[in-house]
C-alpha cells in the first residue's frame, strides 16, 4: 500500500519537460546562493503538500536580467503594448546585479501547460519563501507597486523595496 501511495503522489506532481528542467536549473544558478536555497526549500515544501502540488508547480520565470532586457520590460505599458510590469530602468533593478543576482520572479506551471501569475498562489508561495529564510522579501508586500512574482534578498535592496 505504501508503494502505491507514493506512486499516486508522484503522478500528481506537475512534471516539467527535460528542456524546462534544464532551464529551471540554469535560472537557479543565476540566483544568489541564499535566495536559491530559500527557493529550493519552498519548492520542496510546495511539492510535498498533497493539495498545493495539484494546483500548479512554481517555476522561475526570470532571475538575472541584462540592462537591455530591463529596458525592454520598462517600455512595456509605455511605448510598447501590455501592462506596466516594472518601474526600474536598466541598471536600477536588483535583477541587474550579478549574476548571481539577489532577485528572482516566480509563476506557476499548470497541469494544462499554461503559466499563471495567480495572486493567491503567489501569496501562498511567498509564505514558504519567507519561512525558508527571513532575509527574503516578497514584492507582494510592498506598499505601492505590488510586484507579486518578485522575490529578493533584504540585504541586497539597491534602491529600496518596491516598484521593481
Amino acid at each position: 500500500m505504501a508503494t502505491r501511495d507514493r506512486e499516486i503522489r508522484r503522478s500528481q506532481v506537475i512534471e516539467l519537460a527535460p528542456a524546462q528542467k534544464r532551464r529551471q536549473a540554469e535560472r537557479l544558478t543565476e540566483a544568489a546562493p541564499v535566495l536559491a536555497a530559500a527557493y529550493g526549500q519552498a519548492l520542496g515544501r510546495w511539492l510535498g503538500d498533497p493539495v498545493l502540488r495539484l494546483v500548479g508547480r512554481p517555476i522561475i520565470t526570470e532571475c538575472y536580467r541584462s540592462a537591455e532586457r530591463q529596458n525592454e520590460l520598462y517600455r512595456q505599458g509605455r511605448s510598447m503594448p501590455g501592462p506596466i510590469v516594472t518601474y526600474k530602468r536598466g541598471g536600477e533593478s536588483n535583477h541587474n546585479l550579478g549574476p548571481p543576482t539577489p532577485a528572482l520572479d516566480v509563476a506557476f506551471q499548470l497541469a494544462d501547460g499554461s503559466v499563471s501569475w495567480s495572486a493567491l498562489l503567489l501569496s501562498k508561495f511567498a509564505r514558504l519563501m519567507k519561512y525558508a529564510d527571513a532575509r527574503v522579501v516578497w514584492g507582494g508586500d510592498w506598499p505601492s507597486f505590488r510586484d507579486r512574482p518578485h522575490f529578493e534578498l533584504l540585504s541586497a535592496q539597491k534602491g529600496g523595496p518596491g516598484r521593481e
